[in-house]
């Protein structure tokens, strides 16, 4: 029999040093391997190798055509292009300063808008509502400086200055209506003074658009002004509750080609008016419409599209069920537009499912951020709350998404990469006393966490060993030692059950 003892008294200090430097060596590059193939694919080596290479082979089953079939997915979908600028757009659902914002402050002490979001609404007025034929006319000349005081007393006064100059001046109307007005009520009742004035200047510049390159620039000013006082009008009457006025208000203004259409979106509000009134045929018919590849996507329209696929299937769903039997085709088109509205805006679910509190929407929002989130979930909440079993099934499926998730941010699956830049942008968008969310990371890989385990207890042994061999040497053969008895003790009973003779042959071989 081998004597272990001997074995174990011949080694010397130095050999446990060089043991325990060497295992904590190679269990670190290890470690820096698996760091830099995970931050590069966004899975561990070790778990990769295991589960499309080890595990086939034990069980016997081919997936290599799995394996790239996901592989060539995955690099068509890396190549979707790079990664956009992150673009502030206005909230087609804004609300209006004086009626809601302000009040707001009163209840709270707390400034709901951060003046980044005015000076961008600022910027946007100065856009929409002036033009160069304003030269020389003291009304608009007031109304250029009232879009761009900072101070709200101090805006209104303008507004009513322009007025004074000349009372058919109808952006100084939605400066009052969306800042002085202190209820929709009143604010309606401004805007419908606002129509009739913008109706009369559109006809007017329309009839002399052709006479010169000043006179087509007051009509296309004229033009936003009147789209945008048709909007709030709708806006107001959706808030009334007159929903078949809005509506219809809104599908009007869905027909108008403008290029102010571009940025109103008022789409978003025909579907949320839509959904109001629970005609989801109709919603269903806009979404058939406006959710097209060619088009920018937004959180209204992906997260309505998962709406209407749930309500098909969520006021059966159960998920011990699902497990039990799996997902039909009903509920499965459900759950994969569920995962592509959680891909494209991945902060909506925890304030549709009030895991985190809502506060009032900004004036701007960043798509897929943060912001947005809080835009469409703020006026969204109760449509879902509407459908029964919805915010059930999103509660179950919605976290899965991120273990389907390409990682790192830099890939995509069903739209283009996460841009990094929106907890940035977010943070200006939306007011200090409100926590950003950003967006989820994927927890490390059980590998990674294990090697770094084993590097950083094999340092320790080397760092002990060197400091103080011989105490370490004395644990090292303990413990082999007692690793070593089991063996033995086996070793032990096959001898006393075997012949000696088959054991000489067997310690021959």
């Amino acid at each position: 029999m081998w004597d272990s003892t001997m074995f174990l008294s011949t080694l010397t200090p130095k050999f446990y040093v060089a043991l325990t430097g060497t295992s904590s060596l190679i269990s670190g590059l290890i470690l820096i391997f698996e760091w830099w193939y995970f931050r590069k694919y966004g899975t561990s080596f070790i778990e990769q190798v295991s589960l499309n290479h080890i595990s086939p082979w034990i069980s016997g089953v081919d997936n290599s055509e799995n394996g790239n079939g996901s592989s060539n997915s995955s690099t068509s979908n890396g190549s979707q292009g790079n990664v956009p600028e992150c673009k502030v757009w206005r909230n087609p659902l804004n609300l209006f300063r004086g009626a809601e914002y302000q009040r707001f402050y009163w209840a709270t002490n707390k400034e709901p808008l951060t003046y980044y979001d005015m000076n961008l609404s600022a910027q946007d007025h100065q856009t929409f509502f002036t033009c160069e034929a304003d030269a020389g006319r003291s009304e608009y000349e007031i109304m250029q400086t009232a879009w761009r005081e900072r101070n709200p007393i101090l805006r209104i006064k303008a507004a009513h200055s322009a007025l004074e100059n000349n009372t058919e001046c109808a952006s100084a109307y939605i400066l009052l209506a969306e800042e002085e007005a202190t209820t929709i009520v009143e604010s309606e009742k401004i805007l419908k003074q606002a129509l009739k004035i913008a109706e009369l200047n559109y006809k007017k510049s329309q009839v002399v658009q052709h006479q010169g390159v000043l006179m087509e620039a007051q009509h296309r000013r004229d033009t936003n002004v009147l789209i945008y006082i048709k909007r709030r009008l709708a806006m107001c009457a959706r808030k009334l509750g007159k929903m078949k006025d809005a509506v219809k208000m809104f599908r009007d203004l869905t027909k108008e080609v403008p290029p102010i259409m571009n940025v109103l979106n008022v789409h978003e509000n025909l579907i949320e008016s839509l959904l109001q009134m629970q005609a989801y045929a109709d919603v269903q018919a806009v979404l058939a419409k406006y959710d097209d590849i060619s088009l920018p996507k937004s959180a209204a329209i992906c997260y309505t599209a998962a709406l209407l696929k749930a309500r098909q299937v969520a006021d059966k769903f159960s998920p011990d069920v699902a497990t039990k039997r799996g997902l039909n085709s009903a509920e499965m088109a459900a759950v994969e537009a569920i995962h592509r509205a959680v891909e494209f805006n991945p902060h909506v679910p925890k304030y549709l499912l009030e895991m985190k509190p809502l506060i009032l929407p900004p004036e701007h929002i960043l798509k897929r951020g943060d912001s947005e989130a809080i835009a469409y979930s703020f006026f969204h909440l109760a449509h879902w709350k509407a459908v029964e079993g919805a915010l059930n099934l999103l509660h179950c499926t919605w976290e899965g998404t991120f273990r389907m998730l390409p990682y790192p941010l830099e890939r995509g699956h069903l739209f283009y990469p996460y841009p990094t830049c929106t907890e940035c942008a977010d943070r200006e968008l939306l007011p200090a006393f409100h926590e950003v969310s950003v967006y989820p990371k994927k927890e490390l890989p059980f590998f990674i966490i294990f090697t770094a385990g084993l590097c950083s207890f094999t340092a320790l042994l080397a760092l002990l060993t060197h400091q103080y061999p011989e105490p370490m040497g004395v644990v090292a053969r303990a413990v082999l030692n007692s690793i070593s008895l089991p063996v033995y003790f086996v070793y032990d009973k096959i001898e006393c059950l075997l012949p000696s003779n088959i054991l000489l042959q067997l310690s021959r071989i």
